[in-house]
């Protein structure tokens, strides 16, 4: 009988694969011209094969010091940081839903919210190839899954979408230029989708808090002012993360506040 402890393990284990096949999608996604699924696994800098021992999540990295073994060209930490969130999150997913439909779902939705933070830092945007499947797969989940219902997945992708499209036209109206992407309004409104309208609020306010006080940090250092650009989609998707472990505190909060019983 596998006890719960092993289970977490294998969950973690499989979780750094995953992530390592994620970290190829990172890479080779922007890129028109590559595939995510040929060639096999090679050093982005020499393109040497890489052997099996050099393709072991995390501990690889760790075994080789942070370069590869055939240029010493040094490795991006981004490589163990991805597999070792994605193994994080599928323990989390594991421990907190078990194995049901929303472990299944919410590991799918997690790994494209990762791929998505990283895209969008490294490159400031957000691939349609993610956001407009993600759409649909959102409300697929919620005709199976006991976590959001299929009215609350449709009003949440319509409102998120739309929340951010008039904020962005707005904007563009009053400053005569692009204050947000349309790969960010695809985003919520995946997120919409995935989570329902009930968790937009919380998404909403937790992104632009933590969006804003990065931004006033960046326009200091780098001293552009109103032209210093962040990419916004990492805000949503870590705001979309809390929420999927933390929804019920969330909730619970919230309805104390709502009730003048706020501590």
């Amino acid at each position: 009988m596998i006890t719960e402890s092993s289970l977490l393990l294998l969950s973690a284990l499989f979780g750094a694969v995953v992530g390592s096949f994620l970290n190829v999608v990172i890479l080779r996604l922007p890129e028109p011209d590559q595939s995510i699924v040929f060639p096999a696994s090679h050093c982005p800098r020499c393109n040497a094969p890489l052997h099996w021992y050099e393709n072991i999540p995390i501990l690889s990295y760790l075994f080789l010091r942070g370069r590869c073994g055939h240029c010493r060209g040094s490795i991006s930490l981004q490589y163990p940081l991805v597999e070792l969130l994605m193994a994080l999150v599928t323990v989390a997913l594991v421990h907190r839903f078990q194995f049901s439909v929303a472990t299944v779902g919410y590991f799918v939705f997690s790994a494209a919210l990762l791929v998505i933070i990283f895209i969008d830092i490294r490159h400031q945007i957000i691939p349609d190839v993610i956001s407009l499947p993600g759409i649909v797969l959102g409300v697929l989940f919620s005709l199976v899954s006991n976590t959001v219902t299929w009215q609350s997945s449709l009003i949440g992708l319509l409102v998120g979408g739309g929340v951010l499209y008039a904020i962005a036209l707005l904007y563009t109206l009053l400053r005569k230029i692009d204050g947000m992407g349309g790969g960010d309004i695809k985003l919520l409104a995946m997120i919409g989708a995935w989570l329902g309208w009930q968790a937009l609020p919380f998404i909403i306010f937790m992104s632009s808090t933590t969006g804003s006080i990065i931004g006033i940090i960046a326009m200091r250092s780098q001293k552009k002012g109103g032209q210093t650009r962040i990419p916004f989609g990492p805000f949503l998707s870590l705001a979309a993360l809390v929420y999927v472990f933390f929804s019920d505190n969330i909730f619970h909060y919230y309805t104390l506040y709502l009730t003048g019983q706020w501590p």
